[in-house]
């Protein structure tokens, strides 16, 4: 199934909009099937700190929620092509892809069809770069590639990752799988900044009385160790370090961690905008109205065009 002439809905929104409820109940009247974008959401066991609702869903089904083990390295290449494997079997079935986030490099991998290499280790050139210098290594990158990451110059481990990355990716680009073709519908949630505010310390103190301390405690437990929480984002990020003894209160965790959140909305919102000044044609609903029936009215409005 479609929308009209798109083969995709994709709802986005920031940090506590709603989206994930919104997406479920147009899922729900198209008879389609959510695709999760979340880049934390992929992980079995970390449930509250990535706020996976899955009681949400009810009878809609959903993909890309709980598919590898937590402590296991996902990024946007496995992202794209655990999308695509979803998005093909979904339109087999004549069944309407519903892909719900707020992780825009996760969203515009697949709306923009990021040309997406994997390049694995290669101990032959890591053999030939192991008696060069810093300074010679960072000369053989530029030559590769501009430096917009400068800090892969300050560390050789990340510096000869990147120049393997670099020759890889001119070695593979000509062997570049063809990617289906998506023509999508963006619906975006928004609310007033000071509500969205509201709404997100809401949900963070809902989360703290959930457990999601103890969930981070049990994850630590499970062997997963401190540096690779810290990599999940800022609720694992900020709980890892009060764990460790780095954040000395309660209080003052709560504190830091709803502030961090709400500058990650606004850098949300700012992704957002980039992506309809590059030409994203987004239709926004109001979170404080009737958003899922403005949306239902928009995509009637599409069908009819």
């Amino acid at each position: 199934m479609s929308t009209g002439k798109h083969n995709l809905l994709v709802v986005l929104g920031p940090t506590a909009s709603g989206k994930t409820r919104l997406g479920i109940e147009l899922a729900r009247d198209l008879g389609g099937e959510v695709i999760s974008a979340d880049s934390r959401q992929v992980y079995r066991g970390m449930d509250i700190g990535s706020g996976k609702d899955l009681a949400e869903y009810g009878e809609v089904p959903y993909h890309l929620i709980d598919i590898v083990d937590a402590g296991e390295e996902y990024n946007v290449y496995r992202f794209q092509q655990d999308f695509f494997a979803v998005f093909e079997q979904l339109q087999s079935k004549h069944c309407l892809p519903v892909m719900v986030g707020g992780s825009g490099l996760y969203l515009e991998a697949i709306i923009k069809g990021y040309r997406l290499i994997h390049v694995p280790e290669n101990p032959v050139l890591r053999a030939e770069l192991a008696g060069l210098e810093m300074t010679q290594l960072e000369r053989r990158l530029k030559r590769l590639k501009p430096l917009h990451n400068t800090t892969d110059t300050l560390d050789r481990k990340r510096l000869l990752r990147a120049i393997e990355v670099a020759e890889g990716e001119v070695r593979l680009a000509q062997d570049l799988p063809v990617l289906p073709p998506v023509t999508p519908f963006l619906l975006g949630i928004r609310w007033p900044r000071p509500v969205l505010r509201r709404r997100i310390t809401e949900r963070l103190r809902a989360r703290f009385d959930e457990g999601m301390i103890e969930e981070v405690e049990r994850l630590h437990a499970s062997g997963i160790p401190w540096f690779r929480l810290q990599y999940y984002g800022l609720e694992y990020r900020y709980i890892a370090d009060f764990l460790q003894g780095e954040i000395k209160s309660r209080n003052d965790l709560f504190q830091k961690l709803n502030a961090a959140i709400h500058q990650y909305a606004k850098r949300q919102d700012t992704w957002f905008r980039r992506m309809e000044r590059q030409g994203q044609v987004i239709h926004w609903v109001d979170g404080e109205g009737e958003p899922v029936s403005e949306a239902r009215e928009l995509l009637a409005a599409r069908d009819a065009e």
